[in-house]
C-alpha cells in the first residue's frame, strides 16, 4: 500500500519527515480525539474523499497545506464555522497540538490529515470542487540546490487549480522573496488561475501573525500574500 512516506506520483518532496516526542496532551489527542479528527493520507481508500460525509454536514472545503503546530489553523477554522477547514499536516506533535487548540476553542468545523498533500489532492478530491487551498509559509528551501524541494512548481500549481471550483482561491504567503517570486510567477503562468491583484496581494486583516512573520521581520525580511483565483 502506499503511504506518505512513499508517495508514486513524484520522486522529490517539499517536507521532511521529522520525528519529534509529543508531550502527554498531544499523546492524549492523538489517542481520544484523533479517531473522531483525522485521516491518514496513505490509509485512505481508493477514490474520491466525501467530505459531506466526513463532516457530517455539506460545507464549502477549504484545505490548508501545512498547519505546522496549529495555532493560526485553528484560529481560522474557528473564525470561519461556515466552512468545512481541512488542515493536511506530516509532523505528528503539530498535529496533536493543533487538535489541543480546536478543543480549546470549541473549534467543530475541523477535521486533520496526516500525509502528502500532493498525495490527497491528486487521489482523493474531486476536480472543481475545493472552496480553497492555504499555504502559508511552506519550507522555503532557501539553499538554490534544494530550491527543486519547493513545494510551488508549475505542476503542483496546476494540480490545484484543477481542484479548485471556479472562483475558488489559492492563497500563499511567504517571507523569502526569492520564493514569493517563484510563486509569482509560477502562478501566472497556470492558464486557469488568475491573480486577484497586480502582483502582491495587501496582507489579510484576517490572517493571524504567525511565528515565521514575526521571526521574519526581526531578522528584516518581508512577508508576502499572493491570492490567485479559478477562472
Amino acid at each position: 500500500m502506499e503511504n506518505e512516506d512513499q508517495p508514486r506520483l513524484r520522486s522529490v518532496v517539499s517536507y521532511v519527515k521529522r520525528g519529534g516526542r509529543m508531550t502527554v496532551g498531544q499523546q492524549r489527542a492523538w489517542d481520544e480525539l484523533w479517531p473522531k479528527l483525522g485521516r491518514t493520507v496513505g490509509e485512505l481508500p481508493e477514490g474520491k474523499l466525501d467530505f459531506t460525509e466526513w463532516f457530517g454536514r455539506e460545507a464549502p472545503v477549504m484545505l490548508e497545506i501545512g498547519s505546522g503546530m496549529g495555532e493560526t489553523t485553528s484560529q481560522l477554522a474557528a473564525a470561519a464555522p461556515e466552512l468545512n477547514y481541512v488542515a493536511a499536516e506530516v509532523y505528528d506533535p503539530g498535529l496533536g497540538q493543533l487538535m489541543l487548540r480546536a478543543e480549546k476553542l470549541g473549534v467543530e468545523n475541523l477535521r486533520l490529515l496526516h500525509g502528502d498533500a500532493v498525495v490527497f489532492l491528486t487521489e482523493h478530491v474531486e476536480p472543481d470542487t475545493l472552496h480553497g487551498v492555504r499555504l502559508f509559509f511552506p519550507d522555503p528551501w532557501p539553499k538554490k540546490k534544494h530550491h527543486k524541494r519547493r513545494i510551488v512548481s508549475p505542476s503542483f500549481a496546476a494540480l490545484v487549480a484543477s481542484r479548485l471550483a471556479p472562483g475558488g482561491t489559492f492563497h500563499m504567503a511567504t517571507d523569502w522573496e526569492n520564493y514569493a517570486e517563484q510563486m509569482l510567477e509560477v502562478c501566472s503562468a497556470e492558464p486557469a488561475l488568475r491573480n486577484r491583484y497586480d502582483g502582491w496581494a495587501p496582507r489579510p486583516e484576517w490572517r493571524p501573525v504567525t511565528k515565521f512573520e514575526q521571526r521574519a521581520d526581526v531578522e528584516g525580511r518581508v512577508s508576502h500574500d499572493l491570492i490567485f483565483e479559478k477562472r
